[in-house]
């Protein structure tokens, strides 16, 4: 991304920092100095995003964060529109309940990636994460739509209690990928265990896989190769012990 809005940090962060309200609704059209002073949360206690961040450039529905991130949480959460990139790792609850616009990840992501807020009765309704690093536990929880896609590994419960939407996992998932799943997609292109609750249906190409496959490469740089595009996938259903109509697509070599 070269175009748009830069917001270095000024310092490590000693404590954690909810940047949860930094890109509210409308935050696509402010200038550098009208960003600084959105509201955030540093170890509870109130701030703005200028005091952490330097920024400049042009506002042009884009941002790049620069600096370790680590102990920044809920960056982009309820995100609805525009461009966010991080350069480098980032803290819990990334693109907590985002409903559209396109967060990418070039490191780590803690826990509850694209998840739903404790209070939430559902997770992200839209819009793209892509994480090129590892995911925490919990990453899509609660997911009604949208497609969130992790280069690495993904902690336990990627995935649980799906409403609907795609989580596309290209390392090893963890423990209890989706669990308690009504509705939607998992993606695995790496190790899986499948849940003892869901059913093998059948080994198959699934035409659309292909156009989503692509577009993570294509767009997102993402290392998917010709095996991918032209695999057998088993497809699982579940989760049985729920509503059963969510499905996980296990890559084969067959």
């Amino acid at each position: 991304m070269t175009a748009g809005l830069l917001a270095r940090l000024r310092a490590p962060l000693a404590a954690r920092a909810d940047l949860g309200e930094a890109l509210a609704l409308g935050w696509v059209a402010l200038s550098p100095a009208e960003l600084a002073r959105r509201p955030i949360r540093l170890d509870g206690r109130a701030a703005a995003l200028g005091d952490l961040f330097d920024l400049s450039g042009e506002p042009r529905g884009r941002i790049r964060f620069e600096g370790d991130l680590r102990l920044a949480d809920r960056l982009a959460a309820g995100l609805g529109e525009g461009e966010v990139t991080v350069d480098g790792s980032v803290g819990d609850d990334v693109g907590s309940g985002m409903a559209g616009g396109t967060v990418v990840i070039r490191g780590d992501a803690g826990v509850r990636a694209g998840a739903a807020a404790p209070e939430a009765r559902r997770g992200m309704t839209g819009g793209e994460l892509v994480i090129h690093g590892n995911a925490g536990p919990a990453a899509g929880t609660r997911m009604r739509r949208g497609l969130i896609a992790i280069r690495g590994r993904a902690g336990a419960g990627a995935g649980a209690t799906m409403i609907a939407g795609t989580v596309v996992i290209m390392g090893a998932a963890g423990p209890e990928t989706g669990l308690w799943s009504k509705r939607g997609s998992i993606i695995a292109l790496g190790r899986i265990s499948i849940p003892a609750t869901y059913r093998y249906a059948c080994t198959y190409q699934p035409a659309y896989l292909r156009l989503v496959l692509t577009r993570l490469h294509t767009r997102h740089g993402l290392p998917i190769k010709p095996r991918h595009l032209s695999a057998f996938f088993r497809r699982y259903s579940g989760d049985l012990a729920d509503l059963g109509r969510g499905e996980i697509l296990e890559w084969t070599a067959k």
